[in-house]
């Protein structure tokens, strides 16, 4: 008996959404068992699938070991696999897989830091992004300017910009001096630059932009800029509760893995700046420079973190 429609096949293997796939395939790109491919077929272990000539190594769905990482993205890194311009990427310091791929669930842009999730499951990842399950994901904001009364439910009631009605879910002071104030937002989607363009659209300039959690996942405190950590299986598997998937045997840390994520637990590695950060320092002869520092993420500040890193 066949395991799993095609296009779900894909999408699961990373490759893109179910969606996406069924376009791939109805454009003949797609073959199995060297045969093209149509919407509908169902695979197994033992299949030969290409896309594109490539062959994909296929893993049923209950064997494949679910695996989440937490990542925490450093100013001047991009969200793409790959850049034409020769920037570094966020996947460029990620653990290698084998017949297996990360997918990056949401994004941010090059300015914005904080935390990035990658897993090896490409529906998990679709889930996690799509609108519909409404994930929440909170930032912590530096502001140019005084976000009042007026403008705070403005921002929380709704407002059109050129995609269409937008809005924090939350908005709460978090503290700063001066003209730069922070606050913490809550968003239940993921559109481009959506943060910095609700701001903008009230007149008021975002000077930093930290995301602190993606579900229920919160930045690990002790994680640091431009390191990674392995989620575990309880951690996962609130994520995929959230979505409605059901937990697969063998997820989370084993053995050595779970014993070396406890070490970094307890002894947290230095942080690592974008290697455009680096270079662009080395040729101007400066040193290299501290953050600032975002407003407190619930009851710890987030200055101690910094001044510790």
């Amino acid at each position: 008996m066949k395991d799993e429609k095609l296009q779900k096949a894909l999408a699961r293997m990373g490759l893109g959404s179910r969606r996406q796939m069924e376009e791939v395939i109805k454009a003949g790109r797609v073959s199995v068992n060297n045969g093209p491919a149509t919407i509908g077929d169902r695979v197994s272990p033992g299949d030969e699938i290409r896309v594109d000539g490539r062959q994909i190594k296929y893993t049923s769905e209950n064997e494949k070991r679910r695996r989440v990482i937490a990542y925490y993205k450093p100013e001047g890194e991009i969200c793409s696999a790959n850049d034409p311009e020769g920037r570094p990427t966020v996947f460029e310091r990620l653990p290698k897989l084998t017949h297996d791929r990360w997918v990056m669930v949401g994004r941010l842009d090059i300015n914005s830091t904080g935390l990035l999730l990658f897993t090896n499951d490409g529906e998990m990842a679709h889930r996690l992004m799509h609108p519909s399950n409404e994930i929440t994901r909170e930032y912590a904001v530096r502001v140019l300017g005084e976000v009042t009364p007026d403008i705070a439910r403005t921002l929380t009631s709704g407002v059109m910009l050129e995609d269409g009605m937008a809005q924090f879910e939350d908005i709460k002071e978090g503290g700063g001096e001066g003209v730069n104030k922070w606050y913490h937002v809550k968003l239940k989607e993921g559109r481009n630059r959506e943060v910095r363009r609700l701001f903008e659209s009230q007149g008021l300039k975002v000077s930093r932009l930290l995301r602190t959690s993606y579900g229920s996942i919160v930045l690990p405190k002790e994680l640091r800029t431009g390191r990674f950590m392995e989620l575990d299986k309880k951690e996962i598997n609130t994520l995929t509760d959230l979505v409605a998937m059901r937990p697969r045997y063998g997820t989370g840390l084993h053995g050595a893995a779970k014993e070396k994520q406890e070490r970094i637990k307890n002894k947290p590695l230095k942080a690592r700046r974008s290697d455009s950060s680096r270079s662009s320092d080395s040729r101007n002869g400066a040193k290299p420079k501290t953050s600032g520092s975002p407003a407190s993420r619930g009851s710890r500040n987030t200055r101690d973190r910094n001044n510790k890193r």
